[in-house]
Formats: structure tokens, sequence, C-alpha cells
């Protein structure tokens, strides 16, 4: 007994070292709700909200994306100066809209303090000019709160999405690696299945709405390999219950680099898909007329729980972020089938590092 306390102290002891020291290490315990929060000592960190809505009148679902990201910068973190960036803070919010058959799209940067943007370590609080994100009540029954106010794009929204099922620790319990070397790995946690209710307002009309939402939040110090120009990612809702997660890592040639992702179904039980496990294979590409980058929008995904497709709702769906983290990318509402061409999901399909090479921090 006192050698199984000493070992878990010793471990103890290294995963708060890690955590001081910027470093994603196999092993380490996810703590909630303290990991809900934000990791200021690791470069990157997200919280990624994905989802669908459904409202009176509408024939077809709305899509919305509200994304924060936190870096540190290479300024020193104890700066004597409170205007010293340390911290910045970005924001994405995009809304598909299918009636217009649109992506539109609003973007924010402001580095942390002053009351103007924050990512709350010790609990998911994150906030930047009028955009916010907040967990509330206990583990496992809580809720999220987004709000964003009126967008240049002309739209805003007020939703709560409540937690349906135990969060999804990715990978091995939260460590997910994303590349051959040891340090391209992040600590990553999903939200599947979130249940959405709110007020979607559009060119100023307020449509009450209700879908189902995916959260991601991840962190890391060093998430790609020098090779790595991009990633394909997928997380789908399934209609009985159950979550998928798949994606990879792109090289320049197209070839994988790494891949992982996993299988959730609807009575809890978790398969974990190794890097030699999974395949993409693109079907049909779009290209933007903007940026003239060639986009995979649907695809075979090949895993060992079986073959899906991934169909993109609209083409359409390009955001240019330059703005503020610098990069073009695509992500858009998508629709999953089985092998035999049956629908049995839907959720968000992300495609980065086609317009050009991704970089992180």
């Amino acid at each position: 007994m006192r050698r199984r306390a000493v070992l878990f102290a010793s471990v103890a002891l290294a995963n708060l070292h890690a955590l001081a020291q910027g470093i994603v290490a196999p092993g380490a315990r996810i703590a909630l709700p303290r990991d809900f929060g934000a990791h200021p000592n690791f470069r990157t960190e997200w919280w990624y909200v994905t989802g669908w809505l459904d409202a009176p009148g509408v024939p077809e679902p709305f899509g919305f994306q509200l994304t924060f990201f936190r870096s540190r910068t290479d300024v020193p973190q104890g700066h004597p100066s409170a205007f010293a960036a340390t911290q910045l803070v970005f924001a994405h919010a995009a809304l598909t809209d299918p009636v217009a058959g649109r992506l539109r799209h609003d973007q924010r940067i402001a580095r942390a303090g002053f009351g103007i943007a924050q990512a709350s370590e010790g609990d998911t609080d994150v906030r930047l000019r009028g955009w916010t994100l907040k967990r509330e009540g206990p583990v496992g029954s809580h809720r999220y709160v987004a709000r964003l106010d009126a967008s240049a794009q002309g739209f805003a929204f007020d939703f709560q999405l409540a937690a349906t099922q135990p969060v999804l620790l990715q990978g091995d319990a939260g460590y997910s690696r994303k590349g051959p070397d040891a340090e391209q790995a992040s600590y990553y946690l999903s939200e599947p299945q979130l249940a959405v209710s709110g007020t979607l307002t559009l060119d100023g009309k307020a449509h009450r709405v209700n879908g189902r939402a995916w959260l991601d939040h991840e962190w890391s110090e060093s998430l790609l390999h020098p090779e790595a120009v991009g990633w394909d990612w997928v997380g789908m809702n399934l209609d009985d219950g159950g979550a998928l997660t798949a994606f990879r890592l792109r090289r320049k040639d197209g070839g994988a680099l790494w891949a992982g992702g996993s299988l959730r179904t609807t009575d809890g039980g978790l398969r974990v898909f190794g890097a030699d496990e999974i395949r993409f294979t693109p079907l049909r590409v779009w290209v933007s007329p903007a940026t003239q980058a060639r986009y995979p929008v649907q695809w075979r995904i090949d895993t060992p729980s079986g073959s899906f497709e991934v169909r993109a709702r609209l083409d359409a769906q390009e955001l240019d972020s330059r703005a503020s983290t610098g990069t073009v990318y695509w992500e858009g509402l998508s629709d999953l089938f089985d092998a035999q061409g049956r629908r049995i999901g839907r959720g968000y399909l992300e495609l980065t590092g086609y317009a050009s090479p991704l970089r992180l921090g």
C-alpha cells in the first residue's frame, strides 16, 4: 500500500512538472473541472464548438461554429508590464446558412487582459469583445453557455449546450499523438452529443433553435511535425448516440504522415484507432474561386470499426482567417453515411493546409 502511495505521489509530481513546463507526456491525468480551463504554459490551445440547428419553418439545418484560441507568445510570461502581450486570444465564428446557400463568418483578436479578452485557468470561461463560452454546473451534468453578439456578417446567437454523455478523452486517456515523434502530441478531450437550445439571430430576425453540437478542447506545445502541411478531421455525432472522430496529418504530397481517432458506441464502448488503422480517400474536390485551393469535400474513411462516407452539405464553406490566425481553411457542416449509403450521423469536416501550409505557434 505504501509503495502504491509513493508511486501515485511520484506520478502526480511528474504531471505537475510537465504542466508547469508545457510538456505533453503520456500518462498524465486529465483532472476535471481544472482541465476544462486554460493552460497558459502551453503554446497553443483551443475550445472548438461545432453543430447543427433546426429552426421552425427552415427546411434545412443551419451549421454553426465558435472557436476560441489562446496562444502564448515569445514575450516572457513574467514581464512586468501589464501591456506586454504574453497571451493572445483569437476567435472565429461561422454560420452555414441553408436558405441563402452560403457561409457567413467573422473573426476577432486581442491580447489577454484589460477586460477585453480572457481565458480563465480554473474552468472554461473564455471571452473576447462580446463573444463568450462558459461552462456551468457539476462535471457530468454541466452545460456551456455560448454567446455571440452582433456580428459584422449579420448573425448572433445565445445558446445553451447541455452535456448528455461523459467527457471523451481522446487517444491514450487524453494524450493524443499527432506525429511520429513523441513531442508531436496534444492533450485532447471531446464532448460529443451536446444538446443545443437557444436563439439564433439572422439579419435581425430571431429564430428559436434546437440541435446537437460537438466540443473539442485541445492544448499542446509542439503539435505539427515539420513535414506536415495540414490536417483532415471529422467529428460526427451519430444518430444512435455514438460519436466518431477521425483525423490525419498530411504531407505536402497528400500522403498521411499520422492518423488517429476513435469510435464511442451508444453503450459507452470506446475503440481508439491506431495511426496505421485509418485511411482517408478523397472522392470529390471543390475548387475555391477565392483562393484556388482544392478541397476534398467528400471522403471515404476506412477504420477498424467500418467504412464511412463524409459528404459536405455545402461546398463553399471556406474561411479566410488571415486577419486573426493567419490561415485559410475549409470547415463545414457535413453528413455521415455507412457503407450501405444510409445516413447515420451529422457533424463537421475540417480541412487545413490546402490554401497554404498550416503553421501553429
